[in-house]
Parts: structure tokens; C-alpha cells; sequence
């Protein structure tokens, strides 16, 4: 239970409970020089709550395809045989939509203790704009995963899919986090929380603005019912639109890249195959401070579509002045080879949580960077209200 957490930042050592690890700690992880700049510095507006802004390096990589470099060999020695064309990022470069690229990332690892793994996920204003991005790492068999103990460099796998977008050395696309286990603790044990403690979790501290249904972590639903018909619901992304400088907030129209989803009385949208929508969720959440959440990999018994991209919930976030939930999550969604109907009230996903290690020094919301508190349905920041 919340109680027993800790509170407040830790002493220098980088033991202590396990849990994802809270951004006062990961500080620590750059102050013994675990986690490196090639810059030499870190920016403040980096540290997130439970985890820290990756940004892009000075060089992008266009190759075949997207790969994973196994057990024996570095990214570097992958890219010598995929790379079609190479260029700098320094001032700036087009990314097209429909290919792949790979950057070395400004950040890197030197001796993570083995006891401290790394995930890293897309950043939500990437999710929004429908860019995929994943982190490789040298010998990986996986994408988004650092194992304890790593030394080496960290690099981005991005493809655009629906527009193309303008990056340069210093943009941040996703993010790392950290995840402590105790000495001999198996890595899936001790992170999650099981549907008893979010139920007594939810008594505490609500999760959702009603009744939470929890099977296998808090279920949501998808919202299209609005308060009147014509009510905008969600947006469609446009095929044929300008490049988004992804540096630029609140710089764009939204009518020159998104088509409005109206309320409709049947209170359903059929969705076109491989296309790309912003919808929200039904309940409206919050995350209380002991705990991170994460949007778990879609469950294909659930329909042939896919219902997030970034799906990482800072603690503190959806939190509101009366103490109740009060952030919808906004969900990109994309059906695969089939039309798919949703209907107001549908369950779509669920989100898994997991406990932190200890509570953030400042929770989300309470940093410069919180551009989704207090949320309904919301387009990227690089779009104007």
C-alpha cells in the first residue's frame, strides 16, 4: 500500500526497495556516471518522474529494415550492413513517413548494476503523431529492454507512419526508465500489482471516476458517445499533409492534419484498416504517487486493432484540486486488416501497474514538462487548442 512506500528522496546508496525507480534516483545513476551525455550535461526539463528524456544524437541512419542486432553483435556492426544512406542531424533533417531510420542516442550506460534494468518507451507526444519509435541496445535480442549490468551505447529505431516529421540532435522522442530487484528476486516479481492490491489501492486513493473493473490489471473502455451529436470524439489522421517539426509546440492547425471525428446517436466508429486515430478512454484516471502504470500489449481475443504506442502513466498523473480522477487517457489506435466496430462503453486495454521504488520528489503535473494534465481528448502538443 501506499503507506508502505517511501517517500522523499533516498540516501546516495542506489540500494533500497525494489520498484521502478523514481527520477530523485535516477539522478543518482547520472551522478555516478551510469548514465551518460556525450554532451557532458543533462537538462533539467529531462527528468521526468519515473523516468529520463532520451534525445537524438548528431547522425540518422536510413536502412532496409528494422532489425535487432542478437546476442553477438553491436547496432554499429548491424547498420555497416542495412544502412542505405547516412546524414546529419545537426541542423536539422527530414524523417519520411513509411521508413526506417536508426540514431545513436546523446545518452549511454556505463556498468548498470546488475540488480538495475532499463525500458524505454516511445514519449506520449510520439505516440500522438503516430511515429514508432524503440530503443536498440548493443547484443540485444529486444527492443525497449536494457539488461542489469550493461555498458554501451543506446540507439533509436524510428519510423513515421503517418506524417513525416523534421528532428535534430537534441529532440526527444522516448524515454528510460529503471527497475530495481533485489538480490536474487526473479524480474517479473516485485513490479506488479496484483487485482487484490488495486482494489484496495482504489479504496485508498480512487484510479477511476466510478466503479473500476479489474481482471488482470484496471480495464478501460473507449469513449464515442459525446453530449450532443456533432460533439468531436476523436480525430483521423490526414494522408497527404505538410512535414511536423516535432521541436515546434502548439505550431500547427489541426484541420491541416487531423479530420474531426463527430458524435454519432449509434455512439460507434468502424475503423478503417491501417489508418490512425486519437480516441480517449471512457473513465477518466489517476495514478496515485506510489505508482506507475503502463497500457499492456493488446490482447488480440479483445479485436484486430491496436490501442497504444507510448501507454506509460507517470505517477501523479490525472490527479485534480477535488481529489478525484480526473485525465481520460487518449488512446492511438489503428486497426490492422480488417474494418473493426467499436462502441461507446467497449473495453479496449487495461493498464498494468507497477510500484515505484519510492514516490518522486515531484509528481506529474507538478513539473514544467506535464503538457496531458487534466486531459480529455487532446492531439500532441505540437498542435494549437
Amino acid at each position: 500500500m501506499l503507506a508502505d512506500i517511501e517517500k522523499g528522496p533516498h540516501s546516495s546508496s542506489l540500494s533500497g526497495p525494489s520498484g521502478v525507480l523514481p527520477r530523485q534516483d535516477i539522478r543518482k545513476l547520472v551522478q555516478r556516471g551510469m548514465v551518460r551525455s556525450i554532451s557532458g550535461a543533462f537538462a533539467e526539463s529531462q527528468y521526468q518522474p519515473a523516468s529520463i528524456d532520451l534525445r537524438l544524437g548528431h547522425k540518422a541512419y536510413r536502412v532496409r529494415a528494422s532489425f535487432l542486432p542478437g546476442p553477438n553483435k553491436t547496432v554499429e556492426k548491424a547498420l555497416s550492413d542495412l544502412t542505405q544512406d547516412e546524414f546529419s542531424l545537426e541542423g536539422g533533417a527530414i524523417l519520411e513517413k513509411n521508413c526506417v531510420y536508426v540514431v545513436e542516442l546523446m545518452e549511454s550506460l556505463d556498468d548498470l548494476p546488475t540488480t538495475i534494468s532499463a525500458f524505454a518507451n516511445p514519449k506520449s507526444s510520439t505516440g500522438r503523431l503516430d511515429v514508432f519509435t524503440r530503443l536498440i541496445a548493443d547484443r540485444a535480442s529486444m527492443f525497449d529492454t536494457v539488461p542489469g549490468g550493461y555498458s554501451g551505447k543506446l540507439y533509436a529505431e524510428i519510423s513515421p507512419a503517418s506524417f513525416s516529421i523534421k528532428v535534430r540532435k537534441g529532440s526527444r522522442l522516448n524515454q528510460l526508465r529503471f527497475r530495481r530487484r533485489n538480490s536474487g528476486q526473479e524480474e517479473a516479481i516485485g513490479f506488479r500489482v496484483s487485482d487484490k492490491e488495486l482494489r484496495d489501492i482504489h479504496r485508498e486513493t480512487p484510479l477511476v471516476d466510478g466503479v473500476p473493473v479489474i481482471q488482470n490489471g484496471l480495464q478501460f473502455s473507449i469513449h464515442l458517445a459525446g453530449s450532443h451529436n456533432g460533439e468531436t470524439i476523436g480525430y483521423q489522421a490526414q494522408r497527404f499533409t505538410d512535414v511536423i517539426d516535432v521541436d515546434r509546440i502548439a505550431a500547427y492547425s489541426i484541420d491541416d492534419f487531423w479530420t474531426p471525428i463527430p458524435a454519432r446517436s449509434a455512439r460507434r466508429l468502424i475503423l478503417d484498416p491501417h489508418q490512425f486515430y486519437i480516441l480517449a478512454s471512457k473513465e477518466k484516471l489517476h495514478i496515485p504517487a506510489g505508482y506507475a502504470a503502463e497500457m499492456a500489449p493488446i490482447d488480440p481475443t479483445m479485436g484486430e486493432f491496436r490501442v497504444h504506442y507510448a501507454g506509460f502513466f507517470d505517477p501523479g498523473f490525472g490527479a485534480s484540486a477535488g481529489g478525484l480522477p480526473g485525465s481520460r487517457g487518449v488512446l492511438e489506435v489503428r486497426s490492422h486488416e480488417v474494418p473493426f466496430l467499436l462502441e461507446d462503453g467497449q473495453v479496449v486495454g487495461r493498464l498494468a501497474f507497477e510500484r515505484m521504488a519510492a514516490e518522486p520528489d515531484a509528481l506529474y503535473g507538478e513539473i514544467g514538462t506535464s503538457n496531458y494534465q487534466g486531459q480529455s481528448l487532446k492531439l500532441s502538443k505540437h498542435f494549437r487548442s
